[in-house]
């Protein structure tokens, strides 16, 4: 397990239903950097920094998850994951791996 793994998924709207989970911080950076630039503000660039920080290992990762959570909030794209998603959950499956 990385060092630089969060301690829980933040889950955000990318696309247009698609729900996307960010693990760690790479994940973090890379839809940071994705992100449109004609989108960005001061909340995306304060995220942006506290992640890139992190990574410099110069900067605590909850802090970092934590400003790359308000950035989804402050833009409307967090997901509240409060019940488990379809492919979180396991289901029976027979001798050929298919569900039954």
């Amino acid at each position: 397990m990385s060092d630089r793994m969060f301690d829980s998924p933040v889950f955000v709207k990318s696309g247009s239903n698609l729900i996307e989970e960010i693990a760690c911080l790479e994940d973090a950076l890379e839809f940071l950097y994705e992100w449109p630039r004609n989108r960005r503000g001061p909340i995306y660039g304060t995220a942006l920094r506290a992640c890139q920080r992190a990574f410099d290992n110069g900067y605590p990762l909850s802090a970092a998850k934590q400003a790359f959570t308000g950035f989804a909030k402050s833009v409307n794209i967090l997901e509240d994951v409060s019940i488990p998603l379809p492919w979180m959950v396991g289901g029976k499956t027979g001798a050929s791996g298919v569900g039954v």
